[in-house]
């Protein structure tokens, strides 16, 4: 293992790479440090860089014309941050992505990234299998949004994010739920 071991051992979940492939891959990568309320993507700007989270937490979210937030997801530790379909296009980002903790994260640009599955091929299986999870859980995203009340949704998100609800503000995870922060206290008293 190299410079940053919690990537490279997560890495290692997905794909079989010798050591100076996978010290290889992690030369691509840039560690960058981000503070609490920054933005690292704003909507409206181009996502140029792709970011796995070391420590911290980031809200990935859509706002309104009211300026009404809509949190698609969090991003922790060992989670992947971008708007791929900004990344991928090089049009204009929809969401905004903003630190909700201080936060270090490892960077890599398009360019980078191409050069990396030139030097080191397996690298495109390792980003298939991780947009074929985001996808996936993309869908069971919608799909609990759509079949699932307020309650479930809510238990849901503490079994996805266990320790997330000591670390965020309420009213991020009821941006997250689809809820008014009233209605979440009213959900947590209910449960508890």
């Amino acid at each position: 293992m190299s410079r940053f071991a919690s990537f490279e051992q997560n890495i290692l979940k997905y794909i079989d790479l010798s050591e100076e492939e996978l010290i290889g891959l992690s030369s691509f990568y840039s560690l960058k440090k981000v503070r609490k309320n920054e933005n690292i993507l704003s909507a409206g700007e181009v996502c140029t860089h792709e970011g796995y989270v070391l420590e911290g937490c980031f809200k990935i979210y859509y706002e309104d014309e009211n300026l009404k937030e809509y949190i698609l997801y969090f991003a922790v530790e060992d989670w992947w941050v971008l708007d791929i379909e900004s990344f991928v296009s090089g049009k204009p980002a929809s969401m905004n992505i903003q630190a909700l903790e201080d936060a270090v994260i490892l960077v890599i640009n398009r360019a980078q990234k191409e050069q990396l599955y030139k030097e080191i091929p397996k690298a495109e299986k390792l980003f298939r299998i991780m947009n074929q999870k985001a996808l996936a859980a993309v869908h069971r995203r919608m799909i609990n949004m759509l079949q699932k009340n307020a309650d479930q949704r809510y238990l849901d998100f503490n079994e996805k994010y266990p320790t997330l609800a000591q670390r965020i503000p309420q009213h991020q995870i009821a941006a997250y739920l689809g809820v008014s922060h009233e209605f979440l206290s009213k959900i947590r008293k209910k449960i508890s």
